[in-house]
């Protein structure tokens, strides 16, 4: 593979990398933890995904970046979307994820609780907003 081959899909792969927090290493350098992708029957990069416990706080940064503010300034309507992505993505399955999000957006573990509750509600009743 050239190394404008290898760059361009090393290039491609990089916004998933850095939408899911993994690092890019060289194959060379990946460990058994790591994955190593081909291209054209060579490896041409390694990924190091993130540990669990930094994958809430990476995706909860990426949120705010997405919104351009806080979290905590969001209106209602908005935190319980931003709870309704995080539940999809499985944050409230980590440990002490509920209490996370809380501090995040600036509510109490009550009101992230009402809000995954409000977020089964609709999908209950065909997924639109009432």
């Amino acid at each position: 593979m050239s190394s404008v081959g290898r760059e361009a899909f090393v290039a491609a792969v990089k916004p998933l990398a850095d939408a899911i927090g993994a690092e890019l290493v060289d194959p060379a350098e990946a460990v058994d933890d790591d994955v190593v992708l081909t291209w054209e029957g060579r490896e041409a990069t390694g990924v190091r995904l993130p540990h669990l416990s930094d994958s809430l706080d990476h995706i909860l940064a990426d949120l705010e970046r997405r919104h351009g503010m806080p979290l905590a300034e969001l209106d209602r309507k908005t935190k319980q979307s931003v709870v309704r992505v995080l539940e999809t993505r499985g944050a409230f399955s980590v440990r002490h994820g509920v209490e996370t999000v809380a501090t995040a957006l600036g509510v109490s573990r009550f009101t992230v609780y009402n809000y995954i509750n409000h977020a089964s509600e609709q999908r209950a009743r065909g997924g639109g907003e009432k």
